[in-house]
């Protein structure tokens, strides 16, 4: 299923809930730094409640002790410094791969820094180039799809200079986790999951609570809702219910504002939203985010669940103006030369009993040639040809790209980085290589990489 605008418009850390009045101060949702100015982050086993009593809390593994980590937060224009320690067993990195960092700071193991050895600390430090909200977890080959599995993962925000007006905002996680009999975290690790549909879990969390997660807003009030899909293999279909909502931002990047087409949202493993609402003026009435049983293939049968719930509770708040468009960023291109565009299509195959492979070639390190390479602010349109099964979801590291129509006769008014490819087609995204050094084109899905979903192409 793709997202098309040509369609949608022809028909507190490690809490519950992340939430602040609109009118709140980014400081007052920052993490608190160390003396030198640096936020620590833990990288350790722990636990997390998951199935109902008599099961014990399942096994897992934390940022800070949370799953999600905790939420963070700079304005554009800050330096954001981390210091990771790895209190895991085995090697592990931390990446951001939608904030378009410097590829020093992509926390690509093995590719772009050594993994960091257990009982190791790295300290973290650079300048997002671009407002906006993304997931931020572990990139440490094999050891990913068991890592972010059991519970790395977390939101960051990058906060715009002028924030639109809203009410309330609120980011929520989704993420599901697969479990055995006695609600422990089951199959991690497991191969063959990542060479079929995936670990698909039954338990279904937004944040760190099981879903659905309860919140309420003031009637009438306008709420930013800031949505990430932190699951390794499940695509959700998200529906809205009970409210008229505009996407303004896809992938960490501003859009034109626009309706989701029959006001579902889909969202593949490692996908980001950002959703604007008015909340019903009757005090009771409820918003629902609910996700659809089956929808994009993932679970047929499966029933609805709702994963969030804003009822408007309150005192009526006054009604604000038209819903607009968040402003675009600057530092993207208004127009990509596709007519000097250097071409490249990657052939998806494999599956079931064998690996996955791009160009026939299944993914076990990283090789010591690029796919490509091209010169920095070249152009570039990128095909992925899907001759599996399954439907792929493919991340496109270092940069965003405009969706292509499929007659190459323009492009989607919203930048992606995850690319949705159903089994048996082609999708083409358009970018300018503008972000110097190694970077990958790899699954979503880190068990997909696992079972060799991924190359790299160099910026020089």
């Amino acid at each position: 299923m793709a997202l098309t605008r040509r369609g949608l418009l022809g028909a507190g850390i490690s809490a519950g809930l992340w939430a602040w009045p609109g009118d709140a101060s980014a400081e007052t949702s920052k993490p608190t730094p160390g003396p030198d100015g640096f936020f620590a982050l833990d990288a350790a086993p722990s636990s997390l409640k998951l199935a109902a009593p008599p099961a014990e809390p399942a096994r897992s593994l934390a940022y800070n002790g949370g799953a999600p980590g905790p939420l963070l937060r700079i304005r554009k224009g800050e330096t954001l410094k981390v210091r990771l320690l790895n209190k895991l067993p085995e090697p592990t990195t931390l990446s951001f791969p939608g904030l378009r960092a410097v590829n020093a700071s992509a926390g690509i193991g093995g590719l772009t820094q050594p993994p960091i050895a257990p009982g190791a600390s790295l300290d973290i430090r650079f300048s997002p180039p671009d407002a906006g909200f993304n997931l931020y977890f572990p990139h440490a080959g094999a050891a990913s799809a068991a890592q972010i599995s059991g519970g790395l993962f977390g939101p960051i925000v990058v906060e715009e200079p002028s924030p639109p007006g809203v009410d309330l905002e609120t980011i929520v996680v989704l993420s599901d986790w697969r479990l055995d009999p006695s609600g422990q975290i089951a199959d991690l690790g497991q191969a063959d999951l990542g060479r079929g549909a995936g670990r698909i879990g039954a338990a279904l969390t937004a944040n760190s609570a099981l879903a659905p997660l309860l919140s309420t807003a003031a009637p009438g009030a306008r709420v930013r809702l800031r949505l990430a899909n932190a699951a390794t293999a499940r695509m959700m279909g998200i529906a809205i219910e009970g409210a008229k909502t505009s996407i303004v931002a896809v992938d960490g990047q501003p859009s034109e504002a626009f309706e989701p087409l029959r006001d579902l949202v889909p969202m593949a493993p490692g996908a980001r939203f950002e959703l604007m609402f008015d909340m019903p003026r009757e005090a009771g009435a409820r918003v629902r985010f609910v996700l659809r049983g089956g929808e994009l293939g993932a679970v047929p049968g499966e029933p609805d669940r709702p994963m969030i719930v804003f009822e408007a509770k309150g005192e009526a708040v006054a009604a604000r103006p038209k819903m607009a468009a968040l402003p675009a960023n600057p530092r993207l291109p208004q127009e990509i030369g596709l007519e000097r565009a250097k071409r490249v299509d990657l052939t998806i195959s494999g599956g079931g009993a064998s690996p996955f492979a791009i160009d026939g070639t299944s993914f076990v390190d990283w090789a010591p040639k690029p796919s490509f390479a091209v010169p920095r602010g070249s152009p570039v349109t990128l095909g992925v040809v899907n001759k599996t099964a399954y439907p792929q979801t493919m991340r496109l590291n270092g940069h965003v790209g405009r969706l292509l129509h499929p007659l190459d006769d323009g492009w989607e008014p919203y930048w992606r980085d995850i690319l949705l490819v159903p089994p048996g087609k082609t999708v083409r995204i358009a970018f300018v290589a503008d972000n110097p050094g190694k970077w990958p084109i790899e699954s979503a899905s880190p068990e997909r990489r696992a079972a060799g979903l991924a190359t790299w192409f160099q910026v020089v």
